[in-house]
């Protein structure tokens, strides 16, 4: 392959740019294994990178994108051989070193997740981040021992990413879930992947008491600020909350009167440096409790020139589920 497409984020005299471009191979970072990749993802830290690089890209020029799957095509690492279908999400991708937005990418082998024979590189990015992270949110809760006879799970910003893949897998496992969203309209669409009720979510929007009426056995957040405080002061006695986001802040205004009068306990979830043991567990899980059809009914695939478009949009909250993006030969 003599050159390839690349969304290319630059350093310029009025901030970053992300523009698209053409580079070979001479032009990616060291790394043992080359890949061509044929699908990315779009997650929130995306958009993030293409619209306001300087809160997620550490150094430029950079090729976003903290994802991809694709075809293994060189390999100096007794891991991989060429023709290896593989997933890389995190270890800084599209932040600190070139990612997933981009027709070739190099890295080091020991990022690399052979993807299970049913999951295909399309599937593999429908699942993407998000839905890697989701279901590391619901191997931290079943670790704590929530079981599905102790109560509701709760799931916070439902209807993105990573609320969406969290839901249906929970709703398969057998757990009642009940889902968050600032978007009511959505309803029907939560409601299809296994929620059991849908709740407006200015509900969780206020200062937080200290402890509030027990609600729910556990529960997996992406919102973090005044939602995550309100959520953590109705877990029941000895449930837990697995947190993955800051889509609302980055604060937690709460007391310790959850965590010593009720026993909760706070899993901090993050999918960039995941141990490699956890991270093939849970892509076997994946593979097992994700239901592929109802994958595709949560997924919207994009062509690599509608990311800017769709990158803008999922900062504004306005993408349902996963979006897919197709990278082009």
């Amino acid at each position: 392959m003599n050159s390839f497409p690349a969304w290319l984020v630059s350093q310029t005299e009025n901030g970053p740019i992300a523009a698209r471009t053409q580079l070979s191979e001479s032009d990616l970072m060291p790394g043992d294994v080359t890949v061509k990749v044929e699908y990315s993802a779009l997650n929130y830290k995306d958009g993030l990178a293409l619209n306001q690089s300087a809160l997620v890209i550490k150094q430029f020029p950079l090729i976003p994108g903290i994802d991809f799957a694709g075809v293994v095509t060189h390999s100096h690492s007794d891991k991989f051989n060429v023709g290896d279908r593989v997933v890389l999400n995190g270890y800084g991708v599209g932040e600190k070193f070139y990612g997933g937005y981009a027709g070739v990418a190099r890295v080091n082998s020991d990022w690399l997740v052979a993807l299970p024979a049913s999951i295909s590189t399309r599937q593999a990015m429908a699942i993407g981040t998000a839905g890697f992270t989701a279901m590391l949110c619901i191997l931290a809760l079943e670790r704590h021992g929530i079981q599905p006879a102790d109560g509701n799970i709760l799931v916070t910003g439902a209807a993105g990413g990573v609320g969406s893949v969290a839901l249906s897998i929970l709703h398969k496992l057998g757990y009642r879930v009940s889902a968050t969203t600032g978007r009511l309209q959505e309803t029907d669409y939560l409601k299809s992947l296994g929620a059991s009720e849908v709740i407006e979510r200015k509900e969780f929007a206020g200062k937080p008491r200290p402890l509030a009426k027990e609600r729910w056995a556990g529960a997996i957040d992406v919102a973090g600020g005044f939602t995550l405080a309100n959520v953590l002061t109705q877990i029941k006695t000895a449930g837990a909350v697995a947190a993955c986001g800051l889509a609302e802040s980055m604060d937690l205004p709460t007391s310790v009167a959850p965590f010593i009068l009720r026993g909760v306990t706070l899993y901090g979830i993050d999918s960039v440096t995941c141990p490699m043991p956890k991270r093939l567990t849970a892509w076997q899980r994946l593979a097992l409790d994700l239901d592929m059809t109802t994958l595709e009914a949560m997924s919207t695939e994009i062509s690599f020139d509608e990311l800017p478009a769709a990158s803008k949009a999922i900062l504004k909250g306005q993408i349902r589920g996963r979006t897919i993006v197709k990278i082009p030969d």
